[in-house]
């Protein structure tokens, strides 16, 4: 047999060894990989806001900017007296700059637009209260609607409340939510027969806090309600566990 003949027998064994070595470890990475056990995890904690965050805007319309904020200064010593006398601290209060906005109103002749003509000033000052008092300010926020009656004009909003704590929660839901993955894992690995291996690789879902008692949507971002005063903190792990 020729040398050429020789060194092609060659070339085609080796090839036929590479190939079984390439068949070879795929079936082992399928092998591997179907010997996999993947679960996902929930976890949920239920919890009470400990901040408050509530605002409010004080307004009053004049002929002119003076006497407007002289007004504005006597609503303003009239809010902060009436959430002092309920318990919370004048240092939880903050009052904003004064904003000046002249007014004006639009005329008309026989349907057609003439122009603007002045009416006078309208001034503003927000306020913002921040406190870990949170009844106290919850209550204020329902009960200073009563100043109106006073003289006070006031623009309202609805308090929003947060935790302290979050990032200690987080951490609570993430390892709930791992143990429930691991729970479920082994239940799996008990029907089948297998015993649970390590973990292969896991993923966390993202961090949701909606209203305890609420049908709010849960969102792709995360969502993050302020407006429910008790709350549920949600998140999801998947993990995917070897079996031997």
């Amino acid at each position: 047999m020729s040398k050429t003949k020789n060194c092609d027998f060659s070339w085609i064994g080796l090839a036929l060894i590479i190939s079984a070595v390439i068949i070879g470890a795929a079936y082992t990475y399928k092998y591997r990989v179907q010997n996999t056990i993947t679960v996902t995890g929930l976890g949920e904690v239920e919890f009470t806001s400990d901040q408050i965050v509530w605002r409010g805007t004080i307004t009053a319309d004049s002929a002119n900017p003076e006497a407007g904020y002289a007004r504005i200064e006597k609503s303003k010593a009239a809010v902060l007296d009436f959430i002092t006398s309920r318990g919370v601290a004048a240092d939880a209060v903050d009052f904003m700059f004064v904003n000046v906005n002249k007014m004006y109103e639009s005329m008309y002749s026989g349907g057609n637009y003439t122009g603007q003509r002045f009416t006078g000033y309208q001034l503003s000052q927000e306020f913002v209260v921040e406190s870990s008092d949170v009844d106290a300010v919850e209550a204020v926020s329902k009960e200073i609607s009563s100043l109106i009656a006073q003289g006070v004009q006031m623009d309202l909003w609805q308090p929003a409340y947060y935790f302290s704590e979050l990032d200690g929660l987080k951490l609570d839901v993430i390892e709930e939510a791992t143990k429930d993955a691991k729970e479920r894992a082994e239940r799996i690995a008990d029907q089948s027969g297998s015993k649970l291996g390590k973990v292969r690789n896991a993923r966390i879902g993202v961090f949701q806090i909606t209203g305890a008692n609420t049908d709010e949507e849960f969102t792709a971002g995360g969502s993050f309600n302020t407006s429910s005063r008790l709350k549920k903190a949600r998140i999801t792990v998947r993990l995917e566990y070897r079996v031997r």
